[in-house]
């Protein structure tokens, strides 16, 4: 079931829009009714980044939480997953975290974390929406209840040393010139600090906040303020973190940026020769190379892939025991020490690895050469992904599609396609080259081809294969510029299936979360 004000990372749009004061204020009584257990004093912490905005949304959260007896311990601006941390140090009931990450400053957003410091889950999420668009006038707390305010101080220093104690002990970053460019955004005061009492001699960028310069031209969503500070100081790295310091993106001596793939790779590697990773396996989304794939498979090392976004990365690690995680963007998930994406210590465990190796950035962040890629975003026509019912109506197309597909080619009757593809798990993706239909009867017949497949991807004889026509009728672009909404997302499903690049590679689509990926896969076989 669709929801109303929660997406995929807490609630998010333009501050004075979606995000007002009367919205900002149900949130805080709705939460703070739903997290009230027991008969202990319940309390909150809110963290923010520097937008102007954050002040309004603040005050309003603290007068909802104050409304329904619980008090506020208003942290100011803090990572988010300093946020997170606190909530779970201070043994705080909530945490809130008010940003909208990475998004320009007239945009901002509420998000919200458990007293273990992970993000709620669905079902909570739906219990405070319910709250929201309910009467809550009788359940506000009595006047002698009311909660408190106030602010407190030395929360950096916690999250520093708290950062600082990642590191194996008596480390040092002495020798090493680092950029960091906090994104005018909510690390700008720890992430330098912490990187001068390790020793660095720092270069900080991005840390002049006024209210409406947050990831304008700089960050990890904007590096090339980085790049060029890197070139400029002649600096051993440079580190960009986003608005709230949950994602990062690195760039080495030469100035050549570092994305979230590569970050993974060394930190892998380097937690498997210490003895620090959970299992041999780490987890991904789809957007991941390929590359990295094959690079930690030679590590003995396995990929999990998840659908897009940090939260079903995380979701992965727990249920199966893993300790490290992340996407390309540079969302990394370390799970011995956080329980969200840090920006700022992930960086720090490949300043480690630096360390460690003294290798220049360039070779030690450089573990595998990245296969051709394609991201383009897919707008929705409604602003939202497909709800479950949707994606179940799109998944019956695409499987009648594929059956058909089989009954056609099984049968004699496929005529129209020159080429055959084959999926196992909606992972792997394996490519024949038909010439007229020719090859399927040179190996045999489709049984034959298919086994083929299975001993080129070297797959295991339970993993279950699908066949899929190529070519589409029409272009992906055609389609996607023509009709940028759910239709064309079902048509470039159905239709558009594997597309030639040049190199003699073929490139695959992955519909996730509004983001369409084209991934490449193995060489064609003539």
């Amino acid at each position: 079931m669709s929801r109303k004000y929660f997406g995929t990372d807490g609630i998010r749009g333009l501050a004075n829009g979606l995000i007002t004061p009367e919205l900002a204020l149900k949130v805080g009584q709705a939460a703070g009714l739903v997290f009230q257990r027991g008969d202990h004093r319940h309390r909150v912490v809110i963290g923010k980044d520097t937008r102007l905005s954050g002040y309004m949304i603040e005050y309003a959260m603290v007068a909802g939480f104050t409304s329904v007896g619980m008090d506020v311990l208003l942290l100011g601006p803090m990572p988010t997953p300093a946020v997170a941390m606190l909530t779970r140090s201070m043994r705080a009931d909530l945490g809130v975290m008010i940003s909208a990450s990475h998004n320009p400053f007239d945009d901002n957003g509420i998000k919200l974390f458990g007293p273990d410091g992970y993000k709620l889950s669905d079902e909570l999420e739906r219990r405070i929406e319910s709250l929201i668009d309910s009467d809550m006038i009788k359940r506000l707390a009595k006047s002698r209840e009311l909660g408190r305010a106030k602010r407190i101080d030395g929360v950096h220093d916690r999250y520093i040393e708290f950062a600082k104690r990642t590191l194996p002990r008596n480390l040092s970053l002495e020798g090493l010139r680092v950029v960091i460019d906090c994104a005018q955004g909510a690390g700008y005061r720890v992430a330098p600090a912490a990187l001068w009492e390790l020793g660095a001699d720092v270069i900080a960028i991005g840390v002049e906040p006024d209210g409406f310069n947050i990831n304008r031209d700089c960050g990890s969503t904007t590096p090339d303020a980085l790049c060029r500070k890197v070139r400029e100081m002649r600096a051993d790295i440079g580190i960009a973190l986003d608005g709230d310091a949950d994602r990062v993106i690195l760039a080495d001596e030469r100035g050549h940026l570092v994305d979230g793939d590569q970050l993974l790779a060394v930190i892998a590697q380097s937690w498997k020769e210490d003895g620090r990773l959970a299992k041999p396996c780490i987890v991904a989304t789809v957007m991941s190379n390929l590359g990295l794939e094959r690079f930690l498979e030679r590590q003995g090392i396995e990929l999990v892939r998840t659908p897009v976004g940090d939260r079903y990365v995380l979701e992965r690690m727990l249920s199966d025991g893993y300790n490290l995680g992340g996407e390309p963007s540079g969302h990394i998930i370390l799970s011995d020490y956080t329980t969200t994406g840090d920006g700022f210590v992930a960086a720090l465990q490949v300043l480690a690895v630096v360390q460690k190796l003294r290798r220049p950035v360039s070779e030690v962040c450089r573990r595998f050469d990245p296969l051709p890629q394609i991201l383009k975003n897919v707008r929705y026509r409604s602003g939202k992904p497909l709800d479950d019912a949707e994606k179940a109506k799109l998944e019956e197309s695409v499987e009648a599609t594929y059956r058909g597909f089989i009954d056609r080619v099984a049968a004699g009757r496929h005529k129209t396609f020159d080429q055959i593809a084959a999926v196992a798990q909606g992972r792997v993706w394996v490519g024949v080259q038909a010439k007229e239909n020719g090859l399927v009867d040179r190996l045999g017949g489709l049984d034959a081809a298919v086994e083929m497949m299975r001993q080129r991807a070297r797959l295991s004889a339970t993993e279950k294969i699908d066949l899929v026509p190529y070519p589409p009728r029409r272009s992906l672009f055609d389609v996607l510029m023509s009709r940028p909404d759910e239709s064309a997302m079902a048509e470039a499903q159905l239709n558009v299936v594997l597309r030639r690049i040049p190199g003699g590679r073929w490139i695959r689509p992955v519909l996730e979360g509004g983001l369409l990926a084209l991934m490449p896969y193995s060489v064609e076989v003539r």
